[in-house]
């Protein structure tokens, strides 16, 4: 993916054109489409116990080198062997941001062996990797806190407990692709946005948490739809289909009210509803800088998120190595110009309908027929992805798995 240009950070922002313009440049990096990345995030459980609570110390001691400093503040944070980070999320979730690969192939096999490294770690410390979105077995408790997770956690509070559960039971799968050149940047925007809603209702994982069933296929995606649609909301919608995307998204940065705001001491919390346009405007003593900027971007979790790639957040966490099939299907529909236009015009109206997905999964007639149109395209294209026989025979079969499981719905 294209290298961020050089930029003074401390840079202090005038304008919302000024921070337009950063926004413009470090958000849609224009290019050929060649990369391609994942982050892969499970609950960590006791082998034995899968209810069993695990602390910090045993984390720390199973990750060993690879613990990252939120974890350790002594760590080395040394990479997984092909270059992976490793970091935790605040309620234990163990999440590995993979480099970025120019095939499907390299993806899949480098992250493989990192993952089985990642399990040799846990499992000697009596440790797996869980199998779905959400903590099936235990209710939301935090594993450690830093000032960013309890701002976060206070200015969620405000609106229920979905960002608690969110915050600590939660995993997800998310996909990294490049923007494109500056003139498919409009299509691929809008398919990455479109294909979301299908594509969570067929590989929806999280229908249990602690312990009981949650009336939703996907109770992970339900937690970040109902933490504050003003940072969680898709950014795309077909109402906005002739909206650049990047006026689209710098829209979407200024109107979010602010998560942290950032200090020496332990207490980050801002004031209720004060937004980064405000900012601007004046609100805070201190003028924003750019980094003041990059920072609340951070912070801002729309299905589709763009950070110079596309990142695809809005797929569960999937079972075992079951994870290259949605992997495989996403490059596939975002791999040519043609296939991307034709993925969305498969979509039509099942395009922003994001609750319905997580609530009903393919119990929605319209969502799993459209998914299974998705599959039928997606299985069009793999055999031009350069899989090596082994692994397309397995993405294959994955594919017509959930290809078969849409298509009931047909019936």
């Amino acid at each position: 993916m294209v290298a961020s240009p050089e930029v003074d950070h401390g840079t202090v922002l005038s304008s919302p054109a000024a921070a337009a313009g950063h926004l413009a440049r470090i958000c849609f990096k224009t290019g050929p489409p060649r990369w391609l990345g994942t982050e892969l995030e499970w609950i960590v459980h006791d082998a034995v116990d899968p209810a069993r609570p695990v602390g910090a110390s045993r984390l720390r001691a199973a990750l060993g080198p690879h613990s990252p400093r939120t974890l350790d503040i002594t760590s080395p944070a040394q990479p997984l062997r092909y270059g992976s980070s490793v970091t935790v999320e605040p309620g234990g979730q163990v999440e590995v941001s993979t480099a970025t690969h120019t095939s499907v192939a390299a993806l899949v096999a480098a992250t493989k062996a990192e993952i089985a490294q990642l399990t040799a770690l846990l499992g000697r410390a009596g440790l797996v990797l869980g199998a779905g979105g959400i903590d099936a077995h235990r209710s939301p408790r935090p594993m450690f806190e830093t000032p960013r997770y309890r701002a976060m956690r206070r200015v969620f509070d405000r609106r229920g407990p979905a960002g608690r559960r969110m915050m600590y039971s939660t995993a997800g799968l998310q996909i990294c692709l490049d923007v494109g050149e500056a003139d498919q940047l409009a299509e691929r925007w809008a398919t990455a946005h479109a294909i979301g809603p299908p594509l969570l209702a067929a590989f929806a994982t999280a229908g249990r948490h602690a312990g009981r069933p949650t009336g939703w296929v996907s109770a992970r995606m339900a937690a970040w739809l109902a933490i504050d649609p003003a940072r969680t909301r898709a950014v795309w919608t077909p109402e906005q289909d002739d909206t650049d995307p990047i006026a689209s998204w710098t829209e979407y940065v200024l109107a979010a009210p602010l998560l942290c705001l950032r200090g020496g001491g332990s207490d980050w919390t801002t004031p209720d509803g004060v937004t980064f346009a405000d900012w601007l405007a004046g609100a805070l003593p201190q003028p924003p800088t750019i980094d003041d900027l990059d920072y609340h971007v951070s912070t801002l979790f729309p299905p589709v998120r763009p950070r110079g790639y596309l990142e695809l957040r809005y797929l569960d966490a999937q079972p075992g190595e079951s994870w290259s099939v949605p992997v495989a299907v996403v490059a596939a529909l975002l791999s040519e110009p043609a296939i991307t236009r034709a993925a969305r015009s498969l979509v039509g109206a099942q395009a922003q309908r994001w609750i319905a997905a997580a609530r009903h999964g393919l119990r929605d007639d319209g969502l799993a027929v459209t998914a299974a149109d998705l599959f039928d395209l997606a299985l069009t294209v793999l055999p031009r992805l350069g899989l090596p026989p082994a692994l397309y025979d397995d993405i294959d079969r994955g594919v017509r798995r959930r290809r078969e499981a849409a298509g009931r719905r047909r019936r």
